[in-house]
């Protein structure tokens, strides 16, 4: 039997959103203070995924100003095809609220921002059969709208909030068979994280709740896959159904870290008696009917196209001026823009660590500037591996300390900066614990990061600092170049899981 690996879109891809159309899917996640924002991508079975682009891709549709906190910017967003046409809507809580993008084609362009006058976050879209628009937001409240305009038509009025945990959010409203099903994620997006769900014959409601929520929850259980939640359904081509959610892949002893954020996993969905019955979910679990992966995206970048991949991500801005693959053509030179990743401003250009174990590495050219790598979850947490003035140096920022821990000097010309991350042989050394027990697997933190200069290691460190249980918030890790001072060509960057 053919099966699959959850979670299908490792590293950083919270709340996961879903539609098909014909036999292809496409899915969209959260980005929080990160520009561009909304990755997209394509599927043809579920499990294997493609980025194609970002729905917010142009500073005129993402303002994100220089006082964005972390974890601010774009909330969970629900994707839909209705029409012939893609519709997306979304919360900039930095901005002016909920709005909707669309696009004839999911690659975009995406139209500028409709904005939505209604309270919450979350928003979700739905039509009946006379064509009106419902949109649910966190609460849980529902109101007719006009997509094209944003105007409120109706409402907005209160449906279902679930079973009385906290943070009712994330509604999704779908018509299957007679029934209108509201879907919500309840009891926050931590360990307590839960799917429920209640029907009508309406989209007014009332609404009677599923005999047996939570549908879905990993709460109070050892299983490796924590925080189950904010899900979303989708119909496949051969009539299964199947639901894609959050979820994270804590480690080491209590609380346990997850550094990769909240990931997007899928599972198999059953209807029984009406009500869809789904999990738990699993590490791996049988696969689709459909199978179609697509050829491995390659692990390097030698920045020789004409635009950076959609993968590359900044907080919350990159200014024109800052970039440049054309300065020196097989490069990205990156400009400083600001002295310090310790505040809002400076110049950085990451992607999400995707895998628990890899190797993150770039070869670049100082020059009189300072530059290098940096695993960040924000501001006051990241550890940074940079050249400048002849020195490398390993910096640790960690809440408001900011020390070097290793320096040593580098000769005039390009050096190749490395990254490991490893799960196992662990800094500090593990200490002995039981086989059996939960989430310790025998070490107190998630991994060690190990820092090099042309294969030389300057220092290691314990990744517990740079993990969501330290820094707070809703992202996961990016790894990425940065410059701080004068101007950086980087040659290459390369992100591959370890052998």
């Amino acid at each position: 039997m053919r099966t699959y690996d959850n979670p299908v879109l490792g590293g950083f891809h919270p709340d996961p959103s879903v539609c098909r159309v014909g036999e292809d899917y496409y899915l969209a996640c959260s980005s929080f203070e990160y520009f561009p924002g909304i990755p997209i991508f394509h599927s043809r079975d579920l499990v294997h995924w493609r980025q194609i682009g970002n729905v917010l891709d142009r500073p005129e549709q993402l303002r994100l100003p220089p006082a964005t906190a972390a974890s601010g910017g774009v909330f969970a967003p629900t994707l839909r095809h209705h029409d012939g046409r893609f519709h997306l809507v979304g919360t900039n809580v930095s901005d002016r609220g909920n709005f909707i993008v669309s696009a004839d084609r999911p690659e975009g362009p995406w139209s500028d921002p409709v904005w939505i006058d209604l309270p919450g976050v979350d928003p979700d879209l739905a039509w009946d059969e006379d064509g009106s628009c419902w949109c649910a937001t966190s609460g849980v409240n529902l109101a007719r709208i006009d997509p094209e305009t944003g105007k409120v038509v109706e409402g907005p009025f209160p449906t279902w909030s679930g079973t009385g945990l906290q943070w009712p959010e994330a509604p999704h409203l779908y018509h299957v068979g007679e029934w209108w099903y509201l879907m919500i994620a309840e009891g926050g997006t931590d360990r307590g994280h839960a799917v429920s769900i209640a029907r009508a014959r309406s989209p007014r409601g009332p609404f009677e709740p599923a005999p047996a929520n939570p549908i879905l929850s990993h709460r109070s259980t050892d299983l490796p896959i924590q925080s189950t939640g904010h899900a979303d359904l989708v119909e496949a081509a051969d009539g299964t159904w199947w639901m894609v959610l959050l979820g994270t892949r804590p480690r080491g002893h209590t609380p346990g870290f997850h550094v990769l954020g909240r990931e997007t996993f899928l599972v198999p969905v059953e209807w029984r008696d009406g009500w869809p019955v789904a999990g738990p979910v699993l590490e791996r679990h049988p696969a689709p009917a459909a199978w179609h992966p697509f050829p491995p995206a390659p692990s390097r970048d030698d920045f020789d196209a004409g635009a950076l991949a959609p993968h590359w991500i900044s907080p919350r801005t990159r200014p024109e001026g800052s970039w440049s693959l054309t300065e020196r053509p097989g490069s990205l030179t990156l400009h400083a823009t600001g002295p310090t990743l310790d505040r809002p401003g400076c110049t950085f250009v990451g992607r999400r660590q995707q895998h628990p174990d890899c190797r993150v590495s770039a070869r670049l050219d100082p020059g009189s500037g300072t530059g290098g790598l940096s695993v960040r979850m924000d501001e006051a947490h990241h550890y940074d591996l940079e050249v400048g003035d002849g020195t490398a140096r390993v910096i640790a920022r960690i809440g408001p300390v900011r020390q070097c821990v290793a320096e040593r000097p580098v000769p005039a010309g390009p050096v190749t900066l490395t990254l490991a991350f490893r799960t196992t042989d662990l800094l500090p050394p593990s200490v002995t614990a039981p086989a059996a027990e939960p989430l310790g697997v025998g070490a107190g933190g998630p991994d060690t990061i190990a820092f090099s200069v042309d294969g030389q290691v300057l220092a290691e460190l314990d990744g517990r600092y740079v993990a969501t249980q330290v820094a707070g918030g809703f992202t996961g890790r990016v790894a990425g170049m940065y410059v701080t001072a004068g101007s950086v060509a980087f040659d290459w960057f390369d992100h591959e899981p370890a052998a």
